[in-house]
């Protein structure tokens, strides 16, 4: 019963991560008439600051439920095979139908918001972006889930700042979406998801640099940063 709260909690996470992200587009956009403006580029961005604590919040709440695949990867890559299977296996594919499902509701809804981002780059290029802003991500994420000192809202400030500035650095590239399922959601309604540029650039490249910033990590990262805490805890 456990796991199948968990991946309906996949689901719905995703729906309205799909939907938030959308909705703060037409707020801005629609609303406010900023459009490209750079004050209305900032508006976003603290918007999606925001949005981000409050997805937090919403993880805690159901116990683990998660919009990205790529953090059910990096905490599948800990565990065990039968751990890996599940949340590749079933909690993926339900993150993905999530977004799906918001994306054919968002268009039907506002059918000006446009078809979501697009790869604007060569193939290569792209999926050197993707990777790299992944394990950017992930290896932040990993460091923040360490019990060092700081409190979970200073934690997730640190997160939702390194997101939004990752993805201000990618945005003009690829998207700079960190989110296969979310992209998968709008290259579906596009009819591009089974192109070679989007499985390139947007799961194998994120997914790779994904399991690379865990080994990574679990090599060179936590072993200092552990090191350090007890350094720190023997000070005091």
């Amino acid at each position: 019963m456990g796991r199948i709260r968990l991946v309906v909690s996949d689901f719905i996470m995703s729906f309205l991560w799909i939907w938030s992200g959308a909705l703060i587009k037409v707020f801005v956009h629609k609303g406010l008439g900023l459009g490209q403006e750079t004050s209305g580029e900032v508006i976003k961005g603290v918007l999606g600051i925001l949005h981000m604590f409050l997805f937090a919040f919403l993880t805690k709440l159901s116990k683990g439920a998660a919009y990205n695949p790529l953090t059910v990867l990096a905490a599948a890559a800990s565990g065990d095979f039968s751990h890996f299977l599940f949340n590749v296996g079933v909690r993926i594919p339900a993150q993905v139908i999530g977004c799906i499902t918001g994306v054919k509701l968002i268009i039907d809804t506002f059918p000006e918001i446009g078809v979501g981002p697009r790869l604007n780059v060569d193939i290569h290029r792209g999926a050197l972006t993707e990777g790299l802003l992944a394990f950017g991500i992930v290896t932040i994420s990993l460091g923040l889930a360490l019990k060092i000192p700081g409190s979970s809202l200073m934690k997730t400030w640190i997160s939702s700042v390194s997101k939004c500035a990752l993805h201000i650095l990618g945005s003009d590239l690829t998207g700079g979406c960190m989110n296969p399922a979310s992209v998968m959601g709008w290259a579906y309604a596009r009819g591009d998801h089974i192109t070679k540029e989007h499985i390139l650039v947007y799961w194998l490249a994120p997914m790779e640099a994904t399991l690379l910033a865990v080994w990574t990590f679990k090599l060179v990262v936590q072993p200092l940063m552990e090191d350090n805490t007890d350094f720190k805890s023997d000070a005091e």
